[in-house]
């Protein structure tokens, strides 16, 4: 009985921090900059594909889901499209600037995009064949 008092008492207490956090303003803002510039996709399927798997952090288009509304969620959400669109953002283009070659390994290494952006967004997980094709996508655009 003892115990139960406890359990109750820290399930309130996380209760109370849950909605507490909610009024932290970081990770509330969700305009999108304006594009300023875009790439020369080599073809609509890459620029699609891209899309698909990679523009909600590497492109001022990103597509806010629900969730995002609510922290701890917002919060890490934000700081990933933050710091995604500071390494590589395709609406900002710059061909000076032009990292399109290193994205391009991470795809084909498997290291993007990230296992925690897939999970609520399955849309984003290529077959091997379309992983290949987008592969190449990206280095006709980007060069390699």
């Amino acid at each position: 009985m003892k115990y139960k008092g406890l359990i109750v008492k820290g399930v309130i207490a996380i209760v109370v921090l849950l909605v507490a956090i909610q009024f932290i303003p970081f990770g509330k803002d969700h305009s999108n900059p304006p594009v300023v510039a875009e790439p020369p996709w080599d073809t609509p399927q890459t620029r699609e594909m891209y899309v698909r798997a990679c523009a909600d952090c590497h492109s001022n288009e990103t597509k806010w889901p629900w969730y995002s509304n609510f922290a701890p969620a917002s919060w890490m959400i934000t700081l990933d499209i933050n710091k995604g669109r500071e390494v590589f953002n395709t609406s900002e283009w710059d061909a000076e600037n032009n990292m399109g070659g290193w994205i391009a390994k991470q795809v084909e290494l498997g290291e993007m995009p990230p296992a925690k952006y897939l999970l609520p967004h399955p849309e984003a997980r290529f077959t091997d064949e379309e992983t290949a094709i987008f592969v190449k996508g990206l280095q006709e655009t980007f060069g390699h």
